[in-house]
Order: C-alpha cells, then sequence, then structure tokens
C-alpha cells in the first residue's frame, strides 16, 4: 500500500508538470509574435521570471529555443525570496535524473537535467549565473529577497539612449507560488523591462488574478493573455511608460560616480583589443567570443600566462568576510562562477588539472585564528560554502597529522591557472574570431578621434618591412585603430599613462615546488595557514608564497624560499610531516600579483584621473562639491576599460570580472549589483572620498 500510495502521488505530480509544461509551450510561441522586428537573432533574448517553480519548466523552455530558434542567446533572470525552494527545486530536479523519470528517454533533455545538476545552484544570496550551449542559454539565479535583488540591478549600462532598449526584459513569467507581490515590486520589473515587455502568469482565476492583472497594467506590462485575445490596451496610457523610463534614469544619475557605459560601437563592428596574457585577458575573450565579437589580444610574452598566471597549482576558494558584505558576496559568486566555467572546459574536452578536493583553512598565531573564528561566527554560512571543523576532524579530512580547529570550504581546491589560461583561449578561438599576438611590447597607448591606437617596440633583428628598411630599435610599429581597449595586463597594469595613476601595487610572490614524498603524499586536500600547500600533482607540491612589494626582480631567492619552509613549519608546529617539506631542489616559480587596498578586483571604464584632478581644484571640501561629484558623470577615457588588480585569488575572482565586463561591454543587463559594481569600478579610490567631501 506505502509504494501505491507514493506512486499515485507520483503520478499526480507528472500530470500537473506535463498540465504546466503544456501552458508554457503554448505560451513561447506567443512571446515571439509581440517581439519587435528589429529583434532578429543577433540580439540577446532577455526574459524574467518570479519564482524558481518546477525545472521540468526551465527545461522545456530550453528545449524549445534549441528548436525553433538555435541561433538566437537567450537569458533566462529568475527571482527566488525563499531558499526552501531552491531545496525543492534540486529534490525536484534529482529525480528527472532517476531512471524512472520519462525525462530520461529523451537524450537532450536529459543532458539538460545533468548540465543544470552539474551547475550545482547553491543557496547563497545575489545573482549566480549558469551558462549553457557556449552562451546561447544564460541562466541567472537571484536568490534574496525579491524585491531588493531587482532594486540593486542596474537596468543597463546603455546611457542617453531612450529609444535603445534591446536588452531590457522582453517577456516576464510569474508562477503561482508567488503568494505576495506588491506595486514596488511591479515597478521595478517594469524598470527592467523594454517598453513593449510583456507579462503572464500561470494563478488559478479569482480576485488575485485580477488584483495582479491591474498591478500589471498599472506599470504598463501588457498582458500576454490580452494581447492573444486581441483586447490589448496598454499602449494607450503612456504615462506607466514615462515613469518607467524616469525610474531608470533615476536610477543612472544617483551613480553618475560609477560610470557602467557600454562599448564603443557595440553594434558588434570591428574588433575588441586586449592587452595582457593571463586569466583576465583570455577568460574576457571566451565571454565575448560567446557573443560572437571579434578580439585580438596582443601578450608582451612568448605565450600565455608567462606572469601571475604561471604558477602550477593555485588554490580556489572564497573570500569571506565577518560581515558578510559586499566584498564576501562578489567572492562567493565569483568562486562559484569559475567552478562552472572550469566544468564547462572539461566537458568540451580541454585539459586543465585540478582537484575539487577541499580547502582547508587554520589559524597561525592567536590573532588569525580569532580573525578565523570571527568570520565563521559571524554568519550562518551555507555548508556548501564554509563551515567549522574541529581538530579531529581537520586531521581525518587533511589525511595527515592537523591536529588543529579551522573553516572548511568542501567545495573548493585547485587548479592549474595556465592551463585553465589556454583553454579558455582556445575555448575562445572555437567560438569566434579571436586572435593572439605574442611577444607584443606595447609601450604606450594613444586615442586619437575617438579610436585607440597600440604603439609596439620593434625588434630590428626579426623584424622585416618594404625596401628593405630595418628600423632602429627605438622605433614603433602603430597597430589599430581599435574602438575599444582593454588593458587586462597583470602587473603591466600601470604602465600607461592613462593607466598609471590607477592605486594597485605590485607584489611579487616566489612559490616553492617541493618533492611528493614520505607523509605529503597523503596529503588530500589543500591547506591554508601562514602560506598554502597543495596536495600532490605530478609528483610536486606547490607552497608559498612570499609577498614582497614593488620587487626589483624576478630571479629565484633562495631566502624567499627559506621562508616558505618556514611558514609551514610555523603553521603546523612540531608535526613530524613537515620535516617532509624539501626545498633543496631550489625549484620554484616567481610571479607579480597587482594588489588593491581593498583586495577587490578593478574592472570597469578606465577613470580621466587627469580631468579628475582638473576638476577637483575647483570643487573641493564644500557641500557644493559633494553635490557636484555625486550628479555630475565621472570623466572616463572613452572606449578603455580596466581589467586587473586580481591580487592571489585571481582564479576565484577573474573569470566572472571578465564576463560582467563582457556583459557591460556589450550593453547588457550585468549580473553583478549595483552595490558590487561600485565595489569594483577602478575609480572608487578617488570617488569613495570626493562624494563625501573628503581630500584625494
Amino acid at each position: 500500500m506505502p509504494n501505491m500510495r507514493h506512486r499515485v502521488n507520483s503520478l499526480t505530480e507528472e500530470r500537473e508538470e506535463n498540465t504546466q509544461m503544456s501552458k508554457l509551450s503554448g505560451h513561447l510561441p506567443s512571446i515571439f509574435t509581440v517581439l519587435p522586428v528589429e529583434n532578429d537573432a543577433s540580439q540577446t533574448l532577455t526574459l524574467g521570471q518570479l519564482g524558481l517553480d518546477c525545472p521540468r519548466l526551465l527545461i522545456s523552455l530550453w528545449h524549445y529555443f534549441r528548436k525553433n530558434s538555435p541561433s538566437r542567446a537567450v537569458n533566462v533572470k529568475i527571482f527566488e525570496s525563499s531558499f526552501d525552494a531552491l531545496v525543492d527545486f534540486n529534490l525536484k530536479l534529482a529525480s528527472l535524473a532517476s531512471p524512472d523519470s520519462r525525462l530520461t528517454q529523451d537524450d537532450e533533455q536529459s543532458t539538460m537535467v545533468e548540465a543544470l545538476l552539474r551547475a550545482d545552484i547553491v543557496a547563497i544570496e545575489g545573482c549566480q549565473r549558469l551558462i549553457f550551449d557556449d552562451g546561447r542559454f544564460i541562466l541567472d539565479i537571484y536568490l534574496g529577497e525579491s524585491l531588493s535583488q531587482l532594486q540593486q540591478i542596474a537596468p543597463t549600462s546603455v546611457k542617453n539612449k531612450v529609444a535603445d532598449d534591446s536588452a531590457l526584459i522582453t517577456h516576464w513569467s510569474i508562477t503561482e507560488e508567488i503568494e505576495d507581490i506588491d506595486e514596488a515590486s511591479f515597478w521595478q520589473m517594469a524598470k527592467l523591462s523594454r517598453d513593449n515587455a510583456t507579462v503572464a502568469f500561470s494563478i488559478p482565476t479569482g480576485k488575485r488574478t485580477e488584483h495582479i492583472s491591474a498591478l500589471a497594467q498599472s506599470v504598463g506590462l501588457r498582458l500576454l493573455s490580452d494581447i492573444e485575445q486581441h483586447t490589448d490596451n496598454a499602449t494607450s496610457n503612456d504615462i506607466p511608460l514615462l515613469e518607467r523610463r524616469a525610474l531608470r534614469h533615476a536610477q543612472s544619475d544617483q551613480f553618475q560616480y560609477c560610470p557602467i557605459t557600454t562599448a564603443n560601437n557595440s553594434d558588434g563592428k570591428g574588433e575588441i583589443a586586449i592587452i595582457g596574457g593571463g586569466v583576465a585577458s583570455t577568460h574576457l575573450a571566451l565571454s565575448l567570443a560567446q557573443r560572437n565579437k571579434k578580439v585580438r589580444i596582443f601578450c608582451s610574452d612568448a605565450s600565455f600566462a608567462q606572469q601571475a598566471s604561471g604558477n602550477k597549482q593555485g588554490a580556489v576558494y572564497p573570500l569571506l568576510t565577518p560581515d558578510n558584505g559586499h566584498l564576501s558576496h562578489y567572492f562567493q559568486q565569483g568562486f562559484l562562477f569559475s567552478r562552472r566555467r572550469l566544468q564547462d572546459l572539461i566537458d568540451d574536452k580541454f585539459t586543465v588539472s585540478y582537484d575539487f578536493c577541499g580547502v582547508l583553512q587554520t589559524g597561525f598565531d592567536i590573532r588569525s585564528s580569532a580573525r578565523l573564528d570571527k568570520i565563521i561566527n559571524g554568519q550562518s554560512w551555507n555548508e556548501k560554502m564554509a563551515y567549522p571543523i574541529d581538530a579531529t576532524s581537520a586531521t581525518q579530512i587533511a589525511g595527515i597529522d592537523i591536529d588543529k580547529a579551522g573553516i572548511y570550504y568542501p567545495l573548493g581546491g585547485w587548479i592549474c591557472p595556465h592551463e585553465f589560461t589556454q583553454a579558455a583561449f582556445d575555448k575562445a578561438t572555437q567560438l569566434s574570431d579571436v586572435t593572439v599576438e605574442f611577444n607584443a611590447d606595447i609601450t604606450r597607448i594613444e586615442q586619437k578621434e575617438g579610436l585607440w591606437y597600440l604603439y609596439k617596440r620593434v625588434n630590428g633583428n626579426h623584424t622585416c618591412f618594404a625596401d628593405n628598411h630595418i628600423p632602429k630599435a627605438s622605433e614603433e610599429r602603430e597597430i589599430g585603430p581599435f574602438a575599444n581597449l582593454v588593458l587586462a595586463n597583470g602587473q603591466g597594469l600601470t604602465q600607461f599613462k592613462q593607466s598609471e595613476k590607477l592605486p594597485a601595487t605590485g607584489f611579487r610572490g616566489q612559490v616553492s615546488h617541493i618533492p611528493s614524498r614520505n607523509a605529503l603524499t597523503k596529503l588530500s586536500t589543500v591547506l591554508c595557514s601562514h602560506g598554502y600547500l597543495t596536495p600532490g600533482h605530478n609528483k610536486f607540491h606547490c607552497t608559498g608564497a612570499s609577498y614582497v612589494k614593488n620587487p626589483k626582480n624576478l630571479d629565484y631567492c633562495a631566502v624567499e624560499q627559506v621562508e616558505n619552509l618556514h611558514k609551514i613549519k610555523h603553521s603546523y608546529v612540531d608535526k613530524p610531516w613537515t620535516e617532509d617539506v624539501d626545498i633543496s631542489g631550489h625549484s620554484a616559480r616567481v610571479g607579480v600579483r597587482m594588489v588593491t587596498r581593498d583586495h577587490a578586483p578593478m574592472m570597469g571604464c578606465a577613470p580621466d584621473t587627469d580631468l579628475m584632478l582638473t576638476q577637483y581644484e575647483q570643487h573641493q571640501h564644500t557641500k557644493e562639491s559633494i553635490k557636484f561629484w555625486k550628479e555630475t558623470p565621472a570623466p572616463t577615457h572613452k572606449g578603455l576599460f580596466i581589467l586587473g588588480g586580481l591580487g592571489s585569488r585571481g582564479i576565484t575572482s577573474g573569470p566572472l570580472a571578465a564576463e560582467a565586463l563582457a556583459a557591460q561591454l556589450c550593453g547588457e543587463i550585468i549580473p553583478l549589483s549595483m552595490p558590487m559594481l561600485e565595489m569594483l569600478n577602478p575609480n572608487r579610490f578617488w570617488m569613495r572620498k570626493l562624494i563625501k567631501g573628503k581630500a584625494l
């Protein structure tokens, strides 16, 4: 009898889900009928949804676009207030993968289920971006109070173009699980919507239906059901439309000091130039390639990842803070994005060495231990993100004698940065016109008539020109023009006149390579304390790293090699396995990471510091000056962008920053909150002071 009851319940749920899927499939063709003619397949179709709802519906949506419009890129933004809804969603998703599920009989839909399961959506606040089908289907899951999430989204990065709303949401779906939705939420939805956006909802008829219909019409969102029945009259009232535009302008005006403008010629014509050859530049190239952009990379070295991205193993885990503020939220989202990006590359058969073996972080003195206690006890962290462990558990997880309490990051581990870098580039070349020029020593950049030119130092011994002319060593070759240029060149970030004042500092780091032997062979997780130590890979471990400000050279340093050994011994005092850490082979690698004072990367428009300082001479230390800096667009170099300052956690923070910048360049809704964009903006160190009336 219990089995029969379970089967009856399952059949009932299946019939309900099939009915919902039929309703959705019926709505999808109608959505296309309300799209403007100019919205061709080259533009991303952005859809919004309130409520996570059933995974069958999402899979049906995904399947529909694969079948009916395979060349169109689709971005679905789902807002869910309840974390319990995610638990239910994941349980239903797992059931769809079972042999008894009807979806397992459809190879394509079964593949979609597996892809969603591997994406492993985690119950943390904010947006998690999931990319499928080489960027043709992007899923943004916004968890947390929906009104707050909606309010914090910058509606579009296209400024001063009222008529251009192509990046905004075309259609909204409201699931029947949404119990409370008020006028404020509808206005925020409308703010993010195109002028002719539609809304549909699967809610039983009655007063609630009438209420939601009235709210939708009051903000100018057209009811899809009315359009299907040819009773649509929402366009007869222009007042809601004007108010929606006013909301967008008001939010834009509120953040004048944090510019998020798009690329020049964002219609996709022309190449985007990137200077750099590490994680930041190649992952930006991949994100742009997924949007069919032409990209040309200029790398100063003979191959990729010769600078900070060249380490053999790099720890990957989130940076958490006791208050779980915007920095902590960003690193959690970045951490999950990097994991998913790696999984995509592995699925595509690219070679990237990695091991998500977990990361164990312990203190090395009273102060550091107290700080870790403050972090782990400061919030109710999701257990997939981090949880406290005692000394006994630490030893069990590590496989060697740790005997020290700490924090464990179960989804963390290590990735080979230089292979991650190469794989991202190789994937980008498969998707779009992406090329690289190595040994490109770019000495300066210059803007002429709104376009950017790069100047490369010419080596007379290797470069041939017409008429057998061999240039002198001091001569330059002009490259360009480019409408848009991104500086993602790591330690060279501040080498150009336009970027020399960016407050990022280079720190030398020597990582020691030690042979895997004796007890060290049993290490089964990444250890982070005074230094870090990875599990063995190719018979070696990585440990370190040193931290030397403004280094004079990048030569091997015996003193730093010994310091790396002492860090391990200091972290785990009197543990016999530390005697197996052998640095006598003098094997190490040195790189420079660019670090910001607040530990956040730099991503966004390049500030025009000369113009800003000129304005500062006239506007400082008064109430009027505060008003000026808040209400005047911050000066920037048009068409010049920054992606750098990744510090020692580049593989955790870099890919998401690259994806966000690609979205900005292409005029899309950026998958980061406005406070996060403020935190990442390259001008933040000056603007934080200026909008408070403080001296620079």
